[in-house]
């Protein structure tokens, strides 16, 4: 009520109920998250837990992915500078840690919001997912010439909330394969359908790393040949190689494997299983 005077966002339970409606509507995946900062985040994290508790039992689905997003500085947001309940570095992690024991087969994300320092260490704690490059100003991803001859606004002024991680995708991955962790590109699951309970038969009893980590290593190995600068290109194949030898017990999938990436190395793209 303080902060929603008025629009669809200040009918909160009809914000709340937006999951139900869309596993009644059909849509067999979805993601929830809270803002920390507004309220105390013990109390936030068992409401978010008893929500995925109703889903689980409502609709037989938990969430595919969970957001942990503090609040950050944002321009024209006096309660985004001191927010009422602030969430410390060490609070912070104690929240990913909580998530990953109670929901382990959900995909955590953390976004840019955070510094690189606290993203490095969330990987320890169970995050699987960030985002990188991101901008947060409308128009962000347009060439800043043509965004302020089209709208007169230059787009760097105009960010919603600052960010803690601003490097470039490429050093975000450096940094991910300097930690021993592989990046995955991977869209496998969704276009295969693969999606929903679908998934979560697989993701709870940790059978879908038959299908992620193979689809990891494709996907990053053509991003290195595509995209990436010599140096990454180097250490991101000794990673995958590791990876292969140390992780991929079954001969017949470690054989599999090692015939796409010579597909892939030949020119093949687009390859998941």
């Amino acid at each position: 009520k303080k902060l929603h005077l008025k629009g669809p966002k200040s009918n909160y339970e009809y914000r709340l109920e937006v999951i139900d409606r869309a596993y009644t509507a059909g849509i067999e995946d979805v993601g929830v998250g809270i803002l920390f900062g507004l309220y105390d985040w013990r109390y936030e994290i068992l409401a978010l837990l008893s929500h995925i508790q109703h889903l689980e039992s409502n609709f037989g689905v938990g969430p595919h992915t969970i957001s942990v997003p503090r609040m950050e500085p944002a321009l024209g947001s006096d309660v985004s500078y001191n927010p009422p309940y602030p969430v410390s570095d060490k609070d912070f992690k104690k929240i990913i840690a909580v998530l990953r024991l109670a929901v382990p087969y959900t995909g955590i994300i953390l976004s840019t919001r955070e510094n690189s320092e606290t993203r490095r260490f969330a990987f320890e704690l169970g995050v699987s997912q960030i985002s990188a490059g991101s901008k947060t100003n409308p128009g962000g991803y347009t060439e800043h010439e043509e965004h302020l001859k089209t709208t007169g606004r230059d787009v760097g002024t105009e960010a919603q909330f600052s960010l803690g991680d601003t490097r470039p995708l490429m050093e975000v991955i450096k940094d991910i394969v300097e930690a021993k962790h592989i990046p995955s590109f991977c869209t496998g699951c969704y276009r295969l359908g693969r999606v929903g309970k679908d998934f979560m038969d697989l993701a709870k009893p940790g059978l879908i790393k038959e299908h992620c980590l193979p689809n990891a290593i494709f996907t990053f190995a053509e991003y290195l040949h595509d995209f990436a600068d010599e140096e990454l290109r180097i250490s991101g194949f000794r990673l995958i190689d590791s990876i292969i030898e140390k992780d991929i017990k079954d001969e017949a999938t470690r054989s599999m494997v090692i015939n796409k990436l010579e597909e892939i190395r030949l020119g093949k793209r687009d390859v998941y299983i």
